[in-house]
């Protein structure tokens, strides 16, 4: 199918059809409670010009279609949104899997001295290269991404998304304080770096900027105060950050911040809880903090591979709910293990269970898909609506042999989306599109 990838612009006006068992999520009828899918067994994806131009089954859309339109079949394959990750720091990609006893040693004896390294831009674009290659490879379309601390780390990101027309969101980290002195903007440097590539990027083609303190241990009041500013310049931005990930970093914040309520409480003083604010992690939050987060907008990605990498504890999805707050899904490569999302579901399953509570397999393909898009307000992409972009994957569920076994027998489409989810990986991912252009396909 990857044979069909544009080569110029001509090819983009084509219209074209993909036939195959679609699956998306209505984003206006859809909560985390209760998705509302939409299941078409021989459905029909329009696509021209990298937008969606119409959604059905076969049966009755494909005879008000145009006879020279080509149409590409995915027999017995799920058609569905592209994966949206809402946490992952790309210059940590060649440093998965680095062994630590806890969070905060993980970053001094690892994390630090690897983004050092992306002062050198050549390193940076190598690494860029890599890491959307993976998300391509998993099914990942859109991604909430760290840099790092340095400037040209976000520049060499964002050429190399653009060339791919991929839709990402990502921010130049922010330390002023308790990281080496090789790694440490000031206040005023770090604004004005984030003010030049708001410039630069935000809705620059299909990238977007994120406002990116790393964590409030490592930003002074003077340079969080600096990120508010920002927030009021650049109203929609999004920000990132960290919050409430492990005991250790919590007592810490304690230190630092002694006048405040909470971890979170920070963040809400100095201006950084609104919509398009999203925070890693979550897992000792209140219930205070909870309802602060439902009343702002702002929301949580729950990274499970990582948590339960470093031995940070376990979200409480339920109480998250319970508040009707809003959290999505996030790798946080490099703690976390994969880039895979269906391997990150299946984590976010098991810690549900470990706590009593249930997560199915709608739920969790809504978390990724239409639930991510709206919790970052960009209504653009996670499903399939007619004018939507063309961001999408093909799901091949045969493709591993345990799994192509245990789907002979005739099951419900929420068992076989489950048995996806926690026998799944990368294989599964038979083809990724861009706005409508094949950029991977399984070999």
């Amino acid at each position: 199918m990857c044979s069909e990838k544009a080569k110029n612009q001509k090819m983009n006006l084509e219209t074209r059809a993909y036939r195959g068992q679609i699956l998306f999520f209505n984003p206006q009828t859809s909560t985390m409670q209760k998705p509302d899918l939409c299941w078409y067994q021989d459905g029909l994806l329009v696509i021209q010009n990298g937008y969606i131009t119409a959604i059905g089954s076969y049966q009755e859309l494909f005879p008000t279609l145009s006879s020279n339109i080509l149409i590409h079949s995915y027999k017995h394959k799920i058609i569905c949104p592209g994966f949206i990750d809402t946490h992952l720091h790309y210059p940590q990609t060649e440093m998965m899997a680095a062994p630590a006893s806890d969070l905060l040693p993980w970053l001094e004896n690892y994390t630090f001295p690897t983004e050092a390294q992306f002062s050198d831009p050549d390193h940076a674009a190598q690494v860029s290269t890599i890491f959307l290659d993976e998300l391509l490879r998993n099914g990942t379309t859109t991604a909430l991404v760290y840099g790092s601390v340095h400037k040209t780390s976000v520049d060499c990101f964002f050429q190399q998304s653009a060339q791919r027309n991929m839709r990402m969101i990502a921010g130049k980290v922010l330390m002023d304080r308790n990281c080496p002195d090789h790694l440490q903007d000031t206040a005023a440097s770090g604004a004005q770096d984030s003010a030049d590539l708001i410039e630069r990027w935000h809705q620059h083609g299909r990238q977007l900027y994120a406002i990116t303190p790393r964590f409030a241990p490592t930003s002074s009041p003077q340079q969080l105060q600096s990120c508010q500013e920002l927030a009021q310049s650049f109203k929609d931005v999004f920000i990132q950050s960290h919050v409430a990930e492990s005991q250790a970093e919590i007592a810490w914040v304690k230190e630092l911040f002694p006048s405040y309520r909470s971890y979170l409480d920070i963040y809400d003083q100095f201006g950084l809880l609104r919509p398009r604010a999203v925070y890693g992690h979550g897992i000792y939050l209140d219930h205070t903090d909870w309802e602060r987060l439902a009343q702002s907008g702002a929301s949580v990605s729950h990274c499970p591979t990582s948590n339960l990498f470093l031995g940070s504890g376990l979200f409480d999805a339920q109480r998250a709910l319970a508040a009707q707050a809003s959290f999505s899904l996030g790798t946080d490569v490099g703690a976390g293990t994969s880039f895979s999302m269906l391997k990150t579901m299946a984590a976010a399953y098991q810690i549900a269970r470990l706590q009593g509570h249930y997560l199915n397999a709608f739920q969790l393909f809504y978390l990724v898909t239409a639930g991510a898009a709206q919790q970052l307000q960009l209504p653009m992409i996670g499903s399939f609506a007619p004018g939507n972009e063309a961001d999408f994957i093909v799901l091949d569920d045969g493709a591993i042999p345990l799994l192509a076994r245990r789907l002979q027998k005739n099951m419900p489409l929420e068992e076989r989306l489950f048995s996806l989810i926690m026998l799944g990986d990368d294989r599964c991912i038979q083809a990724t599109y861009i706005a409508g252009q094949c950029l991977y396909q399984r070999t």
